[in-house]
């Protein structure tokens, strides 16, 4: 998926007209807040030190003590979490907070581990993740609450609360990858050279559950699409009573290999990649249980001989661990089928569900087997919506849990015992995620959580208990513990912003946006934020950087803390209105508002911003010449087709490591949108931004990581000579090393720097 955790912004508006009629009645949708002039409201109180580029992206984290990896012990008496360094807020050691106590200390200093370097698969995998630092990355309860699994730098650190000691494992040579434990805390399994392997933690005996991975043979591990696509970053599932694991055997030999160049300071690597273009062959894929006893082999039937063509997204086993199920997808992602089969028939696999779609499925992670009844949740937007479903194991429905036009956003958890079904949703607003329950049976549904802005649970494994993660406009990230019914027990992490906090010193200049909404040419309604700049004058004319994402499963409106906002918040704080707008496609609407793109991309997405656009031109306070696109990832390629399809609507455009022809990225992504190349030619070429390069006058900046193994580099570079071509000027930034995220404090320093002095010679010195 073409997603980035940084900053991307929008570029570009030319000539002042008259606001159509047409445009009239989306104005009139708009929220009377937004139309206000008045002063923009701040969001807390504090100093008023103006926000520097080089303070964004600096040690303490501005948002302050932001711990990221939490989790609730089995027995529920610890909160364990990651937290960054002071003087490194990259490096992560372990905490943890007592929970009787609501004490908090150091757990485990990550200095005692091994730090060598990481190997190329891991490198690969954590760029999947979205994952970016040094020290303790991740970690895995025992389900005794006794020891924690401690993977780092290709090493497995045994940690025993009991006597706090540190025990590497006897794991051999070579690095480890997807590391974890057993359900039950016996054993420690890892993948190293394409193969499965199973460490016994009492005999300390290691055995290799297959041996025949190497090449193009890969065990146990996620596919590139699975990864980056799927939101599947293993290949290997244990069963609950830890007698066999199910995993996956990929073969890559069909798969395009690519010989791309990874651009360093220093030097050029070559680097080889089996990249599945869009319209190109996958993996073959097969799916197999080994059982521990013996390591005997069994093959699950995934398909007929004749449609081998297939995804695998969900391997998920039920609880009795005498049967598995799992996810079946078309090339076309047209069928998503829930199968499941007994492990003494492998080969006679039933289907429990079949979703369709004239469009494509989405993916979830929302199904769950219940222990004390024969029946499983189902999340499905078969009515336009994405809802929870329950179904006995024939595949019977038996209740549709939630209803109505709002979306359920993930399954939390399930308390069988009292009969309570949690998840976190839209129920109330599309730009807040609240968690919500409902009974079991069906009722009811009862909203628990009580501020406003954005909650993410995370439940206890045997109680009612959760730690919720919650953020908003006004409060960066804060950790909390509650009960069943919302109830806040203790504090984790207040992380207020008072003297002390790195961010008190700037709070003062902080601004909360305005949110409005206005209409589609189709009548559905867009979701709008906008940021006025401070101090604010109504009586002058300022300057609009419009910020885009615009792609499907993203939304940028939202009353969320964002590190993506601190240069949005130096903008406002530069002489500049900062203006977002979740077009068409985007997440958490429903059906009908995202598959509007099907077929077409860049279409009713730009046609969305140019109403943004539109009513930023009915504002008194809007330099409506200077109106300016930028975006990152889809946002990149968003910006270059807004300013080559309406050059009249943005004068600059900022696009950053952007897909510019759809053929040029992943079959799982591109094909979910466009379909086949093959039965869409029109469509990819359509969506392609090299149609509309003649249209191109002045104003774009291009930036991209010449190591970048998502959106390739060759997308930006078939635009600099299409430019070329032309005899357009632009100006092109590219950083050697740098991968899709853009990480490191010096790029981001160079690269943010670099945007607004962009923006300042594009839209202020016009003036």
């Amino acid at each position: 998926m073409i997603k980035n955790k940084l900053t991307w912004f929008p570029a570009g508006s030319l000539k002042v007209r008259a606001v159509p009629l047409l445009i009239a009645s989306q104005i009139a949708m708009i929220s009377t807040a937004m139309i206000s002039a008045t002063t923009p409201a701040l969001a807390m109180e504090g100093g008023k030190q103006p926000l520097t580029i080089e303070r964004m992206n600096a040690s303490p984290a501005l948002a302050g003590t932001s711990p990221r990896g939490l989790k609730l012990s089995p027995d529920g008496l610890r909160v364990t979490y990651l937290a960054g360094r002071k003087d490194n807020q990259s490096f992560y050691d372990l905490w943890q907070m007592d929970v009787k106590t609501g004490e908090s200390s150091l757990l485990l200093n990550a200095d005692k581990l091994a730090t060598n370097e990481l190997s190329d698969e891991e490198k690969a995998r954590r760029e999947r993740q979205r994952i970016y630092g040094e020290g303790i990355m991740e970690y895995f309860w025992a389900d005794d609450s006794q020891a924690l699994l401690i993977p780092a730098a290709g090493n497995l650190y045994y940690f025993s609360l009991a006597d706090k000691s540190v025990t590497q494992l006897p794991i051999g040579e070579g690095f480890a990858t997807d590391a974890r434990l057993s359900p039950k805390g016996n054993f420690v399994s890892f993948v190293r050279d394409q193969n499965l392997y199973v460490l016994d933690l009492a005999s300390k005996k290691l055995e290799a559950m297959t041996t025949d991975g190497g090449g193009a043979i890969k065990n146990a591990m996620a596919e590139f699409v699975a990864q980056e696509e799927m939101d599947r970053m293993t290949g290997y599932w244990w069963a609950p009573d830890e007698s066999a694991i199910a995993f996956t055997r990929i073969d890559e030999s069909a798969v395009e290999q690519v010989t791309r160049n990874e651009i360093y300071a220093d030097g050029i690597k070559l680097t080889e990649q089996r990249y599945p273009y869009a319209g190109k062959n996958n993996v073959d894929i097969a799916l197999a249980v080994v059982t521990l006893k013996d390591k005997a082999i069994n093959w699950v039937t995934l398909s007929d001989d004749k449609n081998k063509d297939i995804y695998l997204p969900r391997v998920d086993w039920l609880p009795g661990s005498k049967h598995l199920s799992f996810q079946w997808q078309s090339r076309d992602q047209h069928q998503l089928d829930l199968q499941l089969v007994a492990l003494d028939a492998l080969t006679k696999p039933k289907t429990l569900v079949k979703e369709r779609s004239d469009a494509w499925v989405n993916l979830n992670n929302d199904l769950h087997f219940l222990k004390q009844q024969s029946a499983f949740i189902w999340a499905s937007e078969r009515d336009g919506f994405n809802h929870l479903y329950l179904f006995d194991l024939k595949g019977k429905l038996k209740t549709q849990l939630t209803k109505g036009e709002w979306a359920v956003d993930e399954l939390e958890y399930i308390d069988e015992t009292a009969g309570w079904v949690y998840f976190t949703g839209r129920k109330d607003t599309p730009i807040e995620k609240q968690l919500y329950r409902v009974p079991l049976a069906g009722g009811k549904v009862e909203r628990v959580s009580k501020q406003a802005g954005m909650h993410n649970p995370v439940f206890a494994d045997n109680q009612s208990v959760y730690l919720d993660y919650f953020n908003s406009l006004s409060q960066p990230p804060q950790i909390s513990l509650h009960g069943d019914k919302g109830q806040q027990l203790a504090w984790v992490e207040q992380n207020a912003v008072k003297q002390g906090h790195p961010l008190y010193d700037y709070a003062g200049l902080w601004q909360i946006p305005e949110f409005g909404e206005l209409k589609a040419e189709d009548g559905q309604v867009l979701q709008t934020r906008l940021f006025k700049p401070v101090p604010f004058d109504a009586s002058k004319k300022y300057p609009v950087v419009v910020r885009v994402y615009g792609g499907p499963h993203a939304q940028l409106v939202t009353n969320s803390w964002s590190e993506q906002d601190y240069f949005t918040q130096y903008l406002v704080q530069q002489g500049y209105v900062v203006f977002q707008l979740d077009n068409r496609g985007s997440a958490h609407r429903g059906t009908r508002f995202e598959q509007v793109i099907y077929r077409h991309l860049g279409e009713a997405e730009v046609n969305d911003q140019k109403v943004g656009v539109e009513y930023l031109r009915s504002l008194a306070f809007v330099d409506a010449d200077n109106v300016a696109i930028y975006g990152h990832s889809y946002g990149g390629y968003m910006a270059l087709m807004s300013l080559f399809k309406a050059p009249d609507y943005f004068k600059a455009a900022i696009s950053g490591a952007p897909v510019t022809d759809w053929r040029l990225y992943d079959t799982h992504y591109t094909e979910r949108y466009l379909g086949h190349p093959e039965g869409n030619e029109k469509g990819y070429e359509a969506s392609s931004v090299f149609p509309y390069v003649k249209n191109y006058q002045a104003g774009l900046l291009m930036y991209h990581g010449m190591a970048d193994d998502n959106v390739l580099f060759e997308n930006s570079t078939r635009v600099y000579k299409a430019l070329q071509d032309e005899g357009k000027l632009f100006q092109m930034i590219d950083y050697p090393g740098s991968k899709h995220s853009m990480r490191g404090e010096k790029v981001r320093n160079h690269l943010y720097r670099s945007l607004a002095d962009f923006l300042d010679r594009q839209l202020k010195s016009a003036k």
